[in-house]
Formats: structure tokens, C-alpha cells, sequence
């Protein structure tokens, strides 16, 4: 079998459709396409043919990986979560049941995924400590269990802690001026307050000082 057509595509100036003997077989990046040795005239067997598929359809996963990714820093777990979802059936648009992704693939953008270092749990924590609600106010110790529910090492997460600029004090500063006229009943402040993680006795402090 010979691949006879190569072609920019549309909608993704990055990828190129491959014909082979005249019919649509599977797509490339342009870096694949380089690396493989994918060019006109040069003949395959089906089984060589399969393992392009499958190196097509790694293409496609990891470049939406990278997508992801940048959309804002996430944690391993998230990046994990998002990838494993991709191994589950899948309806199309007609209704259709569309197999998920082989686990092999998914397993294998993960690994290059860290590789290139786009996950990195101290680097995510570190941004989410900093960049948190931070004109709203966050206690610490709701920052805290956002990211253990996200998966994070304890260490990295106690560590990311004691290196932020942010209080608990300056951060009920800011929550309390925001909420006071929504809670002219003191003591539903101090309720809602304490909801978001903060101590009593800090609460008290702080209110007797906006006083």
C-alpha cells in the first residue's frame, strides 16, 4: 500500500491528511509527519499502516493535553483525570458509540506530558497559593484542602504555605469588607466566616479592629 496524497488540512494548518491508494487513512502533525518519514510514493504494510494510526491518534490527544494545560496551571491528579476520561465510549453526534482511547496512548502522552515538564505539582501549588481569590480572600486552611482535594503531597502543599505572603488576617480584611453589609448580624458573619476556614479567634480580632 503507497501513501499517494499528503495535504495540508483546513481547519489546522499543524496537520496534514494522508491518503493511501487514493483513500483517507489518518492524519499527522507536520513534527510527525518529519520524524516518521511520511512522504508520497513510500509504501507500507497494514501493519505499519496501524501503528500510524496509532501514532496519529497520540498526536491528536497530546496536542489537546497541551491545550488543557494551558488553559491554566493544573494539578498531576487533574491532568490525569482528564486524560483517563478519554479511555471511556463516547457518543457522536448521530448518537453513535465511539470507543474511547486505547489506555496505552493515554498512558503514553502522560509520561511525555511530564517529560516536558508540563506537570509539575510544586509549580501549580505554588499558583494556586498565590493566585487563589485574591482580591476576594481565602483562608489558608480552605487553600489547603482545595489542594489535597486535588491531589497534591502534603509536603508540597505545607511548603507552598510557608513560603506565601499571604495571612489570615489580610484575607479576612478583604473578605469582611466585602460581606459586612451582607451580614448586619454579626454573629452570621462570624458563621460565615468560620465556613471558609477561618479561627474564631482570628474572626473576633479582626472584627473588633474594622470596628
Amino acid at each position: 500500500m503507497r501513501i499517494t496524497s499528503i495535504v495540508t488540512q483546513k481547519r489546522d494548518n499543524n496537520r496534514v491528511n494522508i491518503e493511501v491508494d487514493g483513500k483517507y487513512r489518518f492524519s499527522l502533525d507536520t513534527y510527525q509527519l518529519i520524524d516518521l518519514g511520511i512522504k508520497v510514493g513510500r509504501e507500507f504494510d497494514e501493519n505499519q499502516l496501524a501503528l500510524l494510526e496509532q501514532e496519529s491518534q497520540f498526536g491528536k490527544v497530546y496536542c489537546r493535553a497541551i491545550e488543557y494545560c494551558f488553559l491554566r496551571p493544573h494539578s498531576a491528579r487533574e491532568i490525569h483525570d482528564y486524560l483517563f476520561r478519554k479511555t471511556k465510549p463516547t457518543r457522536d453526534k448521530t448518537g453513535s458509540l465511539q470507543s474511547g482511547i486505547d489506555l496505552v496512548i493515554i498512558e503514553r502522552v502522560y509520561s511525555r506530558l511530564i517529560e516536558k515538564k508540563y506537570i509539575d505539582d510544586i509549580k501549580f501549588t505554588k499558583y494556586w497559593v498565590e493566585n487563589r481569590s485574591l482580591k476576594k480572600g481565602v483562608s489558608l486552611r480552605k487553600l489547603k484542602a482545595e489542594l489535597f482535594a486535588k491531589g497534591v503531597n502534603d509536603a508540597i502543599i505545607v511548603q507552598a504555605l510557608s513560603e506565601t505572603q499571604r495571612t489570615d488576617c489580610n484575607e479576612i480584611k478583604k473578605i469582611i469588607s466585602k460581606k459586612r453589609s451582607r451580614y448586619p448580624d454579626e454573629k452570621k458573619l462570624v458563621a460565615y466566616l468560620a465556613g471558609l476556614g477561618f479561627g474564631y479567634n482570628e474572626i473576633k480580632q479582626a472584627l473588633s479592629r474594622d470596628e
